[in-house]
């Protein structure tokens, strides 16, 4: 590595016509046939896998390894060493160029990559997806950051604040621009990993998403999941699932008689889901392709059979995980009326009408949803540990359902004070024991 003079020589040239071209005045030295021309100071380097690099610089003496030569050349011999260096030209590459590759990468559910295409859409264009017309992107549409190098935004935080600041101005939800922050982040994370950049702008100081307000879970009575169930109909099971085995949505409507075992262990197997992928239905394992079991109580148990000898299964058949899977058949406990498996798209009007017809506030917060909550809820407040009930809820993380649930769990003070009155209960029944044993003494 050195840094050279790229405006003079070491001997005299001869310009075209083979004339001696004298000194230049400044520097008292011989001009070279870029005199004057760009940056005067060149790093030249060869970087891990011995291609040659070379950056020009106006000063050469100075600390800042982004405006002085001697600096820069220091720190690209350190960064060899020590095995961190990054080429600057790599930097150079746009984010929505970056991004693309990143995304085609990028494995697993269908569902969970098209949710990823939605938020990526708001940082940069990715255009229609395969079969779907190019609709009309709205004023103000991603592109103030999708354009910009990636170097250029992880040395300018405030390009990013400013991208928050126009995603606010869509209308969207503090949560959903929460969601696309972090799609952004992860961007930036997988850049880092592959040398693209030295640092994630979204971990700057001065970049805040806005901030998204915490609800409370608050679980339904008895008396309005009674009422739910009611409204349901012949589909009254589904309530009873929910807040009796904290299903999904999708597990509820996938669940097969041969899922419940009534007589061996009295567990429900969850087994499968259903989902809509790319307009049309399939089974696929539960959230995070995991099967779990759930304990089914008796109260539940005779719910489930009162509806199996009323609606008997119903056998459907569907591709598994993908519309072009393998063919899967389950005996579904709850159907639509046209022998097909029931789904979100279209059941949720059905429980607006639920929500509308017992009087709870028409809001996310009592989406299906709050059945699982409710289950949740009854668990811990019955004492069952915070493991368990994530296992139960199929939670990958027993943390997630803690913070979750946590103002749900008995209060410590509640349980300092039953622990209490049952040391002092067994203390006292000791001394009445001792009373029948030994006649106090006249």
């Amino acid at each position: 590595m050195a840094v050279y003079d790229r405006w003079h020589t070491n001997k005299p040239r001869t310009d075209a016509e083979g004339n001696p071209v004298s000194a230049c005045r400044e520097h008292k030295l011989f001009p070279s046939k870029d005199h004057g021309k760009g940056d005067r100071w060149q790093v030249r380097w060869r970087d891990e896998t011995g291609k040659q690099c070379k950056q020009n610089f106006a000063r050469k003496a100075g600390k800042d390894p982004k405006t002085c030569a001697d600096a820069f050349d220091a720190k690209v011999r350190t960064d060899l060493d020590a095995g961190t260096y990054m080429d600057p030209a790599r930097g150079k590459i746009l984010l929505e160029d970056f991004a693309r590759q990143w995304r085609s990468g990028l494995t697993g559910d269908p569902n969970t990559l098209w949710n990823v295409d939605k938020r990526l859409a708001h940082i940069i264009d990715v255009g229609p997806r395969p079969g779907q017309r190019k609709s009309r992107r709205p004023a103000g549409a991603p592109s103030i950051i999708g354009k910009q190098s990636m170097t250029v935004l992880a040395h300018r935080p405030s390009l990013v604040q400013q991208w928050i600041k126009s995603l606010e101005g869509k209308g969207l939800s503090p949560g959903y621009i929460k969601r696309i922050f972090d799609t952004l982040s992860t961007i930036f994370r997988a850049a880092m990993e592959d040398g693209i950049v030295d640092r994630n702008p979204t971990k700057a100081s001065s970049v805040k998403p806005p901030r998204v307000a915490k609800k409370k879970i608050v679980p339904w009575t008895l008396d309005q999941v009674e009422a739910a169930a009611l409204a349901l109909g012949d589909d009254a099971l589904m309530v009873y699932l929910g807040v009796g085995a904290g299903l999904r949505q999708g597990e509820i409507f996938g669940l097969a008689v041969d899922d419940l075992d009534f007589l061996g262990n009295r567990v429900i197997h969850v087994r499968r889901q259903v989902r809509l992928v790319d307009k049309r239905l399939v089974f696929s394992l539960p959230k995070g392709d995991k099967e779990r079991d759930v304990p089914l109580p008796s109260s539940l148990a005779l719910r489930a059979s009162a509806h199996i000898a009323a609606n008997p299964p119903v056998e459907v058949t569907l591709p598994w995980k993908t519309p072009d899977g393998p063919p899967h058949t389950a005996r579904l406990l709850v159907a639509r009326s046209s022998g097909r498996p029931h789904h979100g798209s279209v059941f949720n009007y059905t429980w607006h009408l639920v929500r509308r017809s017992i009087g709870v506030p028409e809001t996310p917060e009592n989406g299906m949803h709050v059945l699982r909550h409710t289950a949740a809820s009854a668990w811990l407040a019955a004492g069952v540990d915070v493991r368990t009930v994530a296992e139960y809820l199929g939670h990958a993380d027993p943390g997630f359902t803690l913070r979750t649930y946590a103002h749900l769990m008995p209060d410590a003070a509640d349980r300092a004070r039953l622990a209490m009155d049952q040391f002092f209960d067994q203390a006292g029944k000791i001394e009445n024991a001792r009373a029948l044993i030994v006649p106090s003494q006249p």
